[in-house]
């Protein structure tokens, strides 16, 4: 079996001694916080988690989205954290009896928060666009590229992403990043593997986890955490047993709450949403049905009656995932588990199998959802076509108008005396990392659909 005692470390990117005697709290703790006064955490305020912001009604973006994901890990990291110390105890340290009571669940609710701050403007279709882009202009750029170079940029992913901002130090920026430590940064690679290595047949390579640019940074984590290593050729890796609750959370969340979004925007009837949610929860047979329709009846306002079926749901998930986890405690540590929590709870719950069904069918095909996402590609496409083109022209070469569109991208991204890939991966920080509102205000600018000065 695994060392428990070796799955977690407190050591932090670009810093060699982590250890900060003045500071009350724990390592763990420090990285939750970092990573919520980040000003990339703040930006996810301003990113589509499904729907478009409506402005007077509450929906869900990404920051309120990785909130609560954050809140529903440090549930399962508390429940599993207790179980370990308890369990295992014999076989741990003292040190790893404190890190699993009292530090596990810091390190979720820290991996949870940080989950999808790589994810570009428009959601999964800004993605797309990232990728599509140099998918499309292949003749003009793929010689400039290696082999793997060029499969991180067609493939671009968020996750990967999600690593380059947490450890890349950029132009005039501290060395490592956010400084995270590997216990956090492990969690939330839940595609462990270069993008060569990309396979959708395997959970574990369904993407892929880091660009070249962080190939060093994500061996050291590796390394930190005593991560089972399947390939090296292709660099493949098994997921840490820390990754599968960050996805369960995030799972739970993000199928429950874009229930509750599409019934207060009126998409969604509301009978049809009470239906789904107090069968999910018979059917899970964790709370008392009886007690909770009793519950449901004394309840008037019909978006409370959404809220405390929510509520009941997310508990009965996160408690079938804790069950889960326990019960296959020992597929997690040698990395044969190959499927995710959540997936596992859906096939033996039609219940849930519904309400995927219904969210595709009424969710995610409704059409202020189909609008944002041509809507966000475009923008996304053509801000890349802006800035990729000229950036990779000798600065003797480049026209007027590319040196102008040059002058538009700030220092931090620039690399001008880096390669191409390095040049090209600057552009993509840009872009990537703008909101929902930037990314449209400057697309309609530079193409002249508004003039005007910004301050």
């Amino acid at each position: 079996m695994t060392d428990l005692n070796s799955l977690y470390s407190d050591k932090r990117t670009g810093i060699d001694n982590p250890t900060n005697n003045t500071d009350p709290r724990t390592e763990y703790q420090r990285d939750y916080d970092r990573i919520i006064f980040s000003s990339s955490f703040r930006r996810l305020q301003n990113k589509t988690q499904v729907f478009p912001l409506p402005g007077s009604v509450f929906v869900h973006n990404r920051l309120t989205h990785s909130l609560e994901v954050s809140s529903v890990g440090r549930s399962l990291g508390t429940l599993i954290g207790a179980f370990i110390a308890d369990k295992f105890k014999t076989d741990l340290t003292p040190d790893s009896v404190e890190f699993y009571r009292h530090s596990l669940y810091n390190v979720i609710a820290a991996a949870c928060l940080c989950h999808d701050i790589g994810n570009p403007a428009f959601g999964h279709s800004g993605e797309d666009a990232i990728a599509s882009f140099f998918v499309k202009n292949e003749s003009d750029l793929r010689s400039r590229f290696s082999d793997k170079e060029w499969s991180d940029l067609i493939n671009f992913e968020g996750n990967a992403n999600a690593i380059r901002i947490l450890t890349q130090q950029q132009q005039g920026k501290a060395e490592g990043g956010f400084r995270l430590t590997s216990s956090t940064l492990a969690s939330i690679a839940k595609y462990p593997c270069e993008s060569i290595a990309k396979d959708k047949n395997f959970t574990h390579r369904k993407k892929f986890g880091y660009f070249q640019t962080e190939k060093k940074a994500f061996e050291a984590i590796v390394a930190n955490t005593s991560m089972i290593q399947e390939s090296s050729n292709p660099v493949i890796y098994l997921r840490h047993p820390f990754v599968w609750l960050v996805e369960a959370a995030d799972d739970i969340c993000y199928n429950i709450i874009d229930l509750e979004d599409a019934h207060r925007l009126g998409i969604i009837a509301h009978t049809e949403c009470i239906d789904l949610l107090v069968d999910l929860i018979e059917k899970l047979n964790v709370d008392n049905i009886d007690k909770v329709k009793s519950q449901l009846a004394k309840i008037p306002d019909k978006n409370d009656q959404f809220s405390y079926l929510r509520a009941k749901s997310i508990n009965t998930l996160t408690m079938k995932s804790v069950d889960l986890y326990k019960n296959n405690f020992s597929s997690f540590l040698d990395g044969s588990y190959s499927k995710p929590l959540f997936d596992v709870i859906k096939a033996d719950c039609e219940a849930l199998v519904k309400i995927t069904e219904y969210s595709v069918e009424n969710i995610y095909n409704h059409r202020s959802v189909v609008e944002i996402e041509n809507a966000g590609y475009n923008v996304m496409y053509n801000l890349l076509s802006h800035f990729v083109l000229p950036i990779l022209k000798k600065k003797d070469d480049r026209t007027k108008s590319d040196s102008k569109a040059v002058k538009l991208i700030p220092h931090q991204f620039l690399y001008e005396n880096g390669t191409d890939y390095e040049k090209v991966m600057g552009i993509i920080d840009y872009v990537s990392g703008m909101t929902d509102n930037y990314a449209t205000d400057l697309y309609r600018k530079i193409k002249g659909i508004e003039i005007g000065m910004s301050v």
